[in-house]
């Protein structure tokens, strides 16, 4: 039995995939999935019925990429993340137009083209599907015959992408700020959740979902409000309702570790009919039942909730001093300045274009030497793999080449059964409502969602059948094989990396958060004069912490030794944000009654913190330190102390070198 469980073992596929197979445990976007099914097989209704199938398929081929950029939430960001990636990929077809069939110039544009895209993918999220579009649509372009003239494909691939935004905003009139406010009250439930968790193991799990939380909220309504500058309106009365969050989570932190009126259901109770009167814009606040406070931590809770009633019930209350807490986005053309200039002067940024205009240039070149039919999928399946901002290059081509497989038994299905006409309309229905529903569980998945419906709609414009199908699994495979030679085996940053400069940054960042928490040492202040600057800090350490478990998450589906060096760092990340939840426990104590900690114990833990970011930028590995904190055992400090002996007496899992 032991030598059948063993020999099961060693076949059984490495951790770092399966995790990566692992379907993420997110809704389905019903409606995304609806307008896709709608805006993809529309045309090609339309198409059909004019008797122009290739322009059906060309208008679902820019739907297609609407559908792909169709993520954000309020209306407003809909039309900056479908209409702005749109108009790169409307460049992108016009220039892989220009260049179809013509050998080893349209290999030298395309490797223009992708330095391009992976230059503009680090300025942001709306940048980095741009650039996606942009070279994808190059490829396609480069690689698929196009109707004439010219002019003709970026128009009916812009017309597809109108489309899907159009019917995006459908509801914008009768659903104008209704994302926003749904954030907001979905911060609340979420603080409920954190305050019900409050002194148990789920503590931890339940602030990572009020980080979440918050970040969505802010980014949601400070992004509309760098675009209206009133001091009065709903988004200024949402900014205040979310800012009165800000007590409420500082507050848990302190009942976490010293509640005992405050951990009663009650208060958690309370918060969640604060979250039903956001959702439902209601102004008559039901009777607060609060059990009354035992200690400082209480009194911090129950004020904070008391506060938070009456911002939430009030109509005539004073909005003209509603600070926004992490500030205002600046004006586009600033942002859009800073932005040209990172891209110009960002070693990192010139690393990745240049990475994934080498594969695409080899990608090129190889179908330009070698005789490959619709040879446009090599690049295609590249572009997709080394997008570098998507994650993990290894397990993106792993993943690719399972899904690209998955899919396309599901396109040689669809090609081999149905045959082409009219029933290609209800297939790409199905088909088309599958890729957010699928893109929500993971990349594999996306992958295979995706895959038969660009099939489908390539089969329209050059009509070869079922014919197609293996030829593009070995596309793929050979995509995937350029990816992780040129793009990933040649680069030692991506399989050497030190996952831990973004933590070291985090952790000199929670050294100052602790200074600024409880005043310059010898000042003796830190409470009125530095409040709104300390909530500042404690609102970007917690994204900054949120992006380093990003960061680390994606590690952990690398290969080893990268995805063991992770999961062995996984913990500072863990007490890192333990450090910064003490130091808020402390501070709100401090605020509520506790007597002041001296300035000396402030600068030694300030210190040990600051010497443990230094460690962690001169180690590949981590190193244990007995940390000598000397303070009042039974001062506010003491839990920060045993936080900070902590974090740095993780030991090393390997020897230094």
């Amino acid at each position: 039995m032991g030598e059948r469980e063993g020999g099961t073992a060693r076949f059984a596929p490495p951790e770092w995939l399966l995790r990566s197979l692992r379907p993420q445990p997110t809704p389905v976007p019903k409606a995304a999935a609806g307008r896709a099914a709608v805006a993809l097989a529309a045309p090609l209704a339309v198409g059909l019925a004019v008797g122009r199938p290739e322009y059906g398929a060309l208008v679902s081929m820019g739907a297609l990429s609407g559908v792909i950029s169709d993520t954000a939430v309020a209306y407003r960001m809909r039309i900056l993340t479908i209409a702005v990636p749109q108009l790169f990929g409307m460049a992108g077809v016009t220039v892989g137009t220009l260049v179809y069939g013509e050998g080893w110039a349209a290999v030298g544009v395309l490797t223009v083209v992708a330095l391009i895209s992976g230059m503009i993918s680090s300025i942001g999220a709306v940048a980095s599907v741009s650039g996606l579009l942009l070279l994808l649509n190059a490829v396609v372009g480069a690689g698929l015959p196009m109707p004439g003239p010219w002019w003709r494909p970026p128009v009916l691939l812009g017309l597809g992408g109108l489309f899907v935004l159009f019917l995006s905003l459908l509801a914008w009139p009768w659903r104008g700020r209704a994302p926003e406010q749904a954030a907001v009250a979905e911060t609340y439930r979420s603080v409920a959740g954190l305050l019900a968790a409050a002194g148990t193991v789920a503590y931890d799990e339940r602030r990572q979902e009020v980080t979440q939380s918050l970040d969505t909220a802010y980014d949601l309504i400070l992004a509309r409000r760098a675009r209206e500058h009133g001091r009065r309106g709903p988004l200024v009365e949402l900014l205040a309702q979310l800012n009165v969050v800000i007590p409420l989570v500082e507050a848990a932190a302190a009942a976490h570790r010293y509640g005992r009126a405050s951990r009663r259901p009650e208060i958690a109770a309370a918060v969640r009919e604060l979250a039903d009167s956001v959702a439902q814009g209601r102004r008559t606040a039901p009777p607060l039942v609060l059990p009354p406070p035992e200690g400082p931590a209480d009194r911090a809770v129950d004020s904070a909730v008391r506060h938070a009633s009456v911002v939430v019930h009030q109509t005539d209350h004073d909005l003209t001093n509603v600070d926004d807490r992490l500030g205002r986005p600046a004006s586009l053309r600033i942002r859009a300045r800073r932005a040209f200039r990172d891209v110009l002067f960002c070693e990192p940024s010139w690393r990745y274009g240049l990475r994934l205009a080498l594969c695409i240039g080899l990608a090129q070149a190889l179908v330009s030497l070698v005789v490959v039919p619709r040879s446009y999928w090599v690049a295609l399946t590249v572009t997709f793999v080394l997008k570098p901002d998507f994650g993990s290059v290894f397990s993106r081509a792993v993943l690719r080449a399972l899904g690209t497989a998955a899919g396309l038994l599901v396109a040689a299905a669809v090609l081999a059964l149905v045959p082409r006409g009219g029933w290609d309309v209800p297939v790409m229905m199905v088909l088309a409502a599958l890729i957010p529903a699928f893109s929500a569980k993971g990349y594999a998945f996306q992958t295979a969602a995706i895959t038969p419906v660009i099939l489908m709609l390539s089969d329209i414009l050059n009509q070869q059948g079922f014919h197609l199908v293996l030829p593009r699994l070995a596309d793929s495979l050979v995509g995937c094989a350029i990816a992780l030679v040129a793009g990933y085996l040649l680069w030692p940053e991506s399989w050497h990396t030190r996952i831990g400069d973004r933590l070291a940054a985090a952790v000199e960042d929670t050294a100052s958060y602790v200074l600024c928490a409880f005043g310059t040492p010898g000042s003796g202040d830190g409470h009125a004069h530095d409040q709104a600057e300390r909530v500042r800090r404690r609102r970007r350490l917690y994204r900054d912490l949120s992006s380093v478990r990003s960061e680390f998450q994606r590690a952990l589906t690398e290969p080893p030794p990268t995805g063991a060096r992770a999961a062995a760092w996984w913990p500072l990340v863990v007490a890192t944000e333990r450090i910064v939840d003490a130091t808020t426990a402390a501070r709100v104590r401090v605020d509520h009654g506790a007597k002041p900690p001296a300035a000396s114990e402030v600068a030694g833990i300030e210190r040990q913190v600051r010497e443990l970011a230094e460690g962690l930028r001169e180690s590949e590995v981590l190193v244990e330190v007995r940390a000598e904190l000397p303070g009042d055992e039974e001062g506010v400090l003491e839990p920060l102390r045993q936080e900070v002996r902590a974090a740095r007496a993780i030991a090393s899992p390997e020897p230094r070198s």
